[in-house]
């Protein structure tokens, strides 16, 4: 993993779950992480854990993103400190599961800010970085929600499904200019996103024996940076539940309605 040494990586959502194991991983594979997340205790932990174990160079910044100015004030900040970034990964995320008709408005709003326009306003802040330097990666953490449609998550998965479109198309601008990107779907994964997605609990019960561990998924993920990796889809059963879904949607919501109720 020579590719990630010295390199200075945004991690966002970084202080806890998937975004630390990650920025861990980074630093084992002696990496710079760059911290971002609400939480400025927990990332001022993080930070003193990683310098001490791993001896790298490594920073935060506590912003709300769905706040997008301040994150916007914060991204010049980190270019201005940082005067390189080499890669940015967009993995902070919000899951609120609820029927249509019971769904609280500002819960959507936060699933929609945080989950696909703080990500959107990251990129096209950190973009023009990437395109004077000709290179760059940017890793977007999706979902296999973002493919699969199920209740009591219509607008989480309306939120990843944006999030892969628009990471789609933004491979496809950036194809000939040495920058990287890649889209990351997972299934459920053994952190604290379900004591907000499902309080009751009931739904991570169901699902307890399919869940990844989260620092395989984010050995996975840093084991990806700076290749020209697409997508990385896990569990492999669940990607290939998704492919079968674009083929016979109607078929598969039959088969699998069971199981799409559980939450």
């Amino acid at each position: 993993m020579t590719r990630v040494i010295g390199k200075n990586i945004i991690i966002t959502g970084a202080s806890g779950g998937l975004g630390k194991q990650i920025a861990f991983h980074v630093a084992k594979n002696g990496g710079n992480p760059v911290l971002v997340a609400r939480q400025e205790e927990k990332l001022r932990k993080i930070q003193q854990e990683l310098i001490d174990k791993y001896k790298v160079s490594c920073s935060y910044y506590s912003v709300d993103l769905t706040d997008l100015n301040k994150w916007e004030l914060t991204l010049h900040q980190i270019l201005s400190e940082r005067k390189t970034i080499d890669a940015l990964i967009n993995n902070a995320g919000i899951g609120i599961f609820s029927l249509i008709e019971d769904s609280n408005w500002d819960d959507t709003e936060r699933m929609m800010k945080l989950n696909v326009l703080s990500l959107i306003k990251g990129v096209q802040q950190i973009l023009p970085h990437f395109l004077t330097h000709e290179k760059g990666h940017i890793v977007n953490i999706a979902s296999i929600a973002g493919k699969i449609s199920t209740p009591k998550s219509a607008v989480y998965g309306a939120t990843k499904h944006a999030v892969i479109g628009f990471t789609n198309a933004l491979r496809l601008e950036v194809a000939s200019k040495g920058i990287q990107i890649t889209t990351v779907n997972l299934g459920p994964v053994r952190t604290n996103f379900f004591k907000v997605a499902d309080p009751s609990g009931s739904y991570q019960s169901s699902v307890d024996k399919f869940m990844l561990d989260p620092d395989q998924v984010a050995k996975r993920i840093v084991n990806s940076l700076f290749t020209n990796k697409r997508e990385i889809n896990l569990p492999y059963w669940m990607d290939i539940g998704s492919r079968l879904y674009q083929l016979f949607p109607s078929l598969i919501e039959r088969v699998l309605q069971k199981q799409f109720n559980k939450k």
